[in-house]
């Protein structure tokens, strides 16, 4: 792997961003590294990587826009709002057509104002949320503004009660969030199945490379 200052890199699943870091510390022997913004351990895709000198350009690429591709399992809610959680609500899935699940995917672009995890870095006194959660620390949900810009319609696995989504976002968007929300139009508890990201700004992961 030829050493360069910026490197888009495709994240497995199960591992942290922070791991990815570390593997490329080994595998190119450089130690001033970071990234354009993190992705859960359960989600995979494009990462930004800043090797040596190219730290410095990833404060112009953390507020990039973002494309995410989701499945959404309709039914369950967790606590983390996604399967690495306990299952906190269930509820029977009746029914639903297709075109009504394509008109709903509209009704989440614009600006949402949702709550954020209580499962993600975000920091609270100093302290991520994560870790009060964990610790089992009472936690005062914070809410936020998140912009959607666009949200397709890929698929209904009907069987499985999995809507596949394409969305547009912006930087700051958690899509567990948005994907709760989506459930609500139906009145139902959702969380996330698969969740990769495919894009940041201009970054495809198609020029990505694998990580071993």
């Amino acid at each position: 792997m030829d050493v360069q200052d910026i490197i888009l890199i495709d994240k497995p699943k199960g591992i942290s961003s922070f791991d990815v870091i570390r593997v490329l510390r080994k595998k190119l022997g450089v130690r001033k590294m970071g990234h354009a913004g993190t992705l859960d351990p359960l989600a995979t895709g494009l990462m930004i990587i800043g090797v040596g000198s190219g730290t410095k350009k990833l404060h112009k690429l953390i507020g990039l826009d973002k494309t995410y591709r989701v499945e959404v399992l309709l039914g369950k809610k967790t606590t983390t709002g996604d399967l690495e959680g306990e299952i906190l609500e269930e509820k029977q899935v009746g029914d639903i057509d297709e075109e009504v699940l394509q008109k709903a995917a509209q009704k989440i672009v614009g600006v949402l104002r949702l709550p954020v995890p209580i499962y993600s870095a975000i920091k609270q006194g100093g302290v991520p949320l994560y870790k009060k959660a964990r610790s089992g620390k009472k936690i005062i949900v914070p809410v936020r503004d998140m912009e959607v810009f666009d949200v397709r319609f890929v698929e209904f696995q009907k069987d499985k009660h999995v809507v596949v989504l394409e969305m547009d976002v912006a930087s700051g968007v958690y899509v567990r969030s948005v994907a709760e929300e989506f459930g609500r139009l139906f009145d139902l508890p959702t969380t996330v199945k698969e969740l990769r990201r495919t894009k940041i700004g201009d970054f495809a992961v198609e020029d990505a490379m694998k990580i071993e």
